[in-house]
């Protein structure tokens, strides 16, 4: 069974920075597709950033450059760092896990992911 427990959301003003963390209860973190999605109100839940198995990333185009997603398999936790935060960055911010290379993945899709956690809210103010 895989748990997903999401932590480090928050409010902050725009420019502000956060940082995202997952941790994963599972035995072998090292062989999931890992992935941030977020979800504001009244939209659909999208993709933010994934990292593969070889930890190559993907990022949304909305959030490159001020997005960094990481991993750190010894830990088993993943991580979003995100730096001059805008107002339109509001949302809550799920992470999800796929036992699969992202590579073979529709890694933005939400339905590609069988494993997700509650979320973290993350408030940007202008």
């Amino acid at each position: 069974q895989v748990q997903l427990v999401e932590s480090g959301g928050g409010s902050v003003q725009t420019g502000g920075s956060l940082r995202l963390s997952c941790a994963a209860s599972v035995y072998t973190y090292s062989s999931y597709c890992m992935a941030w999605f977020r979800q504001a109100p009244g939209k659909e839940r999208e993709g933010v950033a994934t990292i593969d198995r070889d930890g190559s990333t993907t990022y949304a185009d909305p959030v490159k450059i001020r997005f960094t997603i990481s991993r750190d398999n010894a830990k088993k936790t993943l991580y979003l760092q995100m730096s001059s935060l805008r107002p339109e960055d509001t949302a809550m911010y799920y992470c999800a896990a796929e036992r699969r290379h992202c590579y073979y993945m529709v890694y933005d899709s939400p339905e590609e992911y069988n494993h997700w956690g509650q979320g973290t809210q993350v408030t940007v103010s202008s």
